[in-house]
């Protein structure tokens, strides 16, 4: 018998074998015929907390990452786990396929980190303005935490609010990386570069870890230039030592509250716990997180004899010994300033 009388014989086998056919291609297409975008090579997307497996698939449309919506649900659900996709940064190129797009989501594989540099000096506010836009993350959940004493006694910091220990640097997180997650990695920054050294340094000078960051942080907020860090740590080490109180003005623009600006004589005049023209001693606590070299300085001040210094209308300062010299320095301040304005 003859092919063609096998086909004519069995006619119903050859009919399924074509429809199976069609269905492996259909199937082959929808799994991994490829999603092209128009005009651009990739597309970043993406999944934030709380979003339906329906509202991603949404935004997936919406954004001209599919070329078909129905094609990309049929292969989620053969696939399974649409209620496990994984919030992220995911970066797709275009010509990705149905199952490599769902599989990456589904499976958070394929999402990226993304760079956060946090600069020395800000506040927790500033940095959850940063961590907000870079991240989208809930920055008052941020504050809460930092500002929640409990919090702070869980990660083995014994003061009340975790200001000062959240460590300047550049960091590498997920897309809504969690609140808390963040902080704990800030803080293991600052533990691995506040080593038994510098810890026993401060021991040394008798103390604590916050204090030292206290004093870091007035540092941080006065210095512009690298090489005055030490110089002016050693000015508030000799006022302190002194009796004097610090007159020391990020301590106000920490109680002004406002991003930074000038200062005004009634401003010195707030009765505030954190005021250091009004009260003796270091403030309470922090008035900003600083960085690596003003640790340093606040550890190691510059042996002088300066009490006094005023900027120099040029990223530095002028320091004096004696108020009769600290006072010429300031009137040539305000003349080099004069002079500026006109």
């Amino acid at each position: 018998m003859g092919i063609a009388d096998n086909i004519r014989s069995h006619p119903f086998t050859t009919l399924l074998g074509v429809l199976l056919l069609i269905v492996l291609l259909f199937l082959a297409y929808a799994l991994y015929g490829p999603n092209h975008f128009a005009d651009v090579a990739q597309k970043t997307f993406f999944v934030s907390r709380g979003e339906t497996f329906a509202q991603v698939v949404d935004s997936l449309a919406a954004q001209g990452l599919l070329r078909s919506r129905t094609l990309f649900e049929g292969v989620a659900r053969l696939l399974g786990g649409t209620d496990r996709v994984q919030v992220g940064r995911y970066v797709f190129a275009s010509g990705v396929s149905n199952a490599q797009l769902f599989l990456a989501l589904r499976g958070g594989e394929g999402s990226s980190l993304i760079m956060v540099t946090i600069p020395e000096g800000l506040r927790s506010r500033s940095q959850a303005r940063i961590f907000a836009r870079a991240l989208g993350i809930d920055s008052s959940r941020y504050l809460d935490l930092v500002h929640n004493p409990g919090f702070a006694a869980s990660l083995r910091i014994k003061d009340t609010s975790l200001e000062g220990y959240l460590f300047p640097d550049t960091y590498a997180f997920q897309w809504q990386q969690d609140e808390e997650e963040i902080i704990r990695r800030m803080i293991e920054q600052f533990r691995k570069f506040y080593t038994d050294s510098l810890a026993e340094r401060g021991e040394e000078l008798g103390w604590t870890v916050g204090q030292v960051l206290t004093l870091a942080s007035i540092v941080e907020g006065e210095a512009v230039r690298e090489d005055e860090r030490s110089v002016i740590a050693g000015v508030y080490w000799n006022r302190l030592r002194r009796g004097m109180k610090l007159e020391a003005d990020p301590t106000i623009q920490f109680i002004v509250n406002e991003r930074p600006r000038r200062l005004r004589y009634m401003d010195l005049k707030v009765d505030h716990p954190y005021n250091t023209y009004l009260r003796p001693g270091l403030p309470p606590g922090p008035v900003n997180n600083p960085g690596r070299a003003s640790i340093i300085a606040a550890l190691y001040p510059a042996q002088h004899n300066y009490i006094f210094f005023v900027a120099n209308g040029r990223g530095g300062h002028w320091f004096a010994s004696t108020y009769a010299e600290h006072m010429r320095n300031v009137r040539q301040f305000r003349r080099y300033r004069a002079h500026q304005q006109s």
